[in-house]
């Protein structure tokens, strides 16, 4: 991402706006700092992935590898998940991440300022929920799929999050089954289950 030009020291602005939308935190509203490529998760699309998700989300513990504004791990948190890691890149957005983070009092969120790429290179420490919505250029979505269900990240059962750009392929490896699928203007966003062990007793 291509930073705007800052006095050194100087805070970022923050123009965009989230609203938690379920849970402890609902209706609190966030700043977030306008950033090439980012774009936090729309709020209808928000609604429908946390009813899908809600059966799983108490207790789970989440991790939100292109965290952004932090709309999908906030959200977790707010609706009952035990904890979350948020990995970011971005300096900026990382900062306003953090700044929300300390509003909320959010102590069971962590953040890790890093490439989500490095970051699955890392030892895996499985996770219930994933959310998974890189930049849509670059193959990001099949390479960090490939890394998640390789490296063992996604716990047995646990599920993933995928957006899409509408008309890209879904790169789903072959030990995730599809559990739900639609589309929202131009952005397709699914869930999945990692179903390897019941794959293996086949």
């Amino acid at each position: 991402m291509a930073p705007g030009a800052k006095r050194p020291g100087a805070a970022p602005g923050l123009t965009g706006k989230l609203r938690i939308i379920g849970g402890t935190w609902r209706s609190r509203h966030l700043s977030f700092p306008e950033r090439a490529g980012l774009r936090p998760t729309p709020d209808r699309v928000r609604e429908t992935l946390f009813n899908w998700l809600q059966p799983w989300l108490p207790g789970a513990e989440c991790l939100d590898l292109f965290a952004g504004s932090g709309a999908l791990g906030i959200e977790s948190l707010s609706r009952g998940a035990r904890s979350v890691v948020l990995v970011e890149s971005d300096a900026v957005t990382a900062q306003a991440l953090r700044a929300n983070l300390d509003l909320l009092a959010a102590h069971a969120a962590e953040l890790v300022r890093a490439d989500a790429r490095a970051f699955l290179q890392g030892t895996a420490h499985p996770f219930d929920i994933v959310f998974l919505d890189p930049p849509y250029q670059g193959g990001l979505l099949a390479e960090c799929c490939t890394r998640l269900a390789a490296g063992g990240w996604v716990r047995p059962h646990g599920l993933i999050y995928l957006e899409t750009a509408g008309d890209q392929p879904l790169p789903l490896p072959a030990t995730w089954t599809l559990l739900h699928g639609k589309r929202a203007g131009q952005v397709g966003y699914y869930l999945a289950q990692n179903t390897e062990n019941d794959q293996g007793n086949l």
